[in-house]
């Protein structure tokens, strides 16, 4: 099964950008000097993360809390790749260390919708912080429904792209 990340912007947290928040939130609550931890929920928030990997995220104008994010959905999207869900990060983190998420990432390759261009394009730092801010929730949820090959119905819903253009528009 395929791992599936997407990528909102949100400009809330713009201070974590500029490096002034200088306290974050272990998962226990407790403070923790780990500012890669605020870095890494900046990056899940203008990343887009949320738009698919937490459900209702996108269509309640991000009105999820926090509590909720990076579950997972049941929701597909489903093209002529077959129908692809967007994993429980949670999950998906939960056994990994940072050097298997590291190298993970580096070479990550993924089914549309995902954006996996984005997760390779980072910095290793942004990595890390993503890493261990994903870390630093609790693990909650179940596994999103795996994927699905061409022609293969899903029992949920989904979101239908269409088949690409044969020819590139003004080619």
């Amino acid at each position: 099964m395929k791992s599936h990340f997407h990528a909102s912007a949100a400009a809330g947290f713009a201070l974590a950008l500029f490096g002034l928040a200088s306290v974050a939130l272990a998962a226990d609550g407790k403070p923790s000097s780990d500012n890669s931890v605020a870095r890494g929920k900046y990056l899940v928030q203008v990343a887009g993360c949320n738009d698919c990997h937490t459900p209702g995220f996108a269509m309640s104008g991000g009105k999820v809390p926090e509590s909720e994010w990076l579950t997972g959905d049941a929701l597909g999207w489903q093209g002529p790749w077959g129908t692809t869900y967007a994993a429980n990060l949670r999950l998906y983190m939960k056994d990994k260390t940072e050097a298997q998420w590291l190298a993970a990432a580096r070479s990550f390759q993924s089914l549309p919708p995902m954006p996996f261009w984005s997760i390779t394009g980072m910095t290793e730092a942004d990595r890390k912080a993503i890493y261990r801010y994903v870390k630093s929730l609790p693990v909650k949820g179940e596994p999103a429904p795996p994927y699905l090959p061409p022609g293969t119905p899903a029992k949920g819903p989904v979101i239908t792209f269409p088949a690409p253009p044969a020819k590139p528009p003004g080619k």
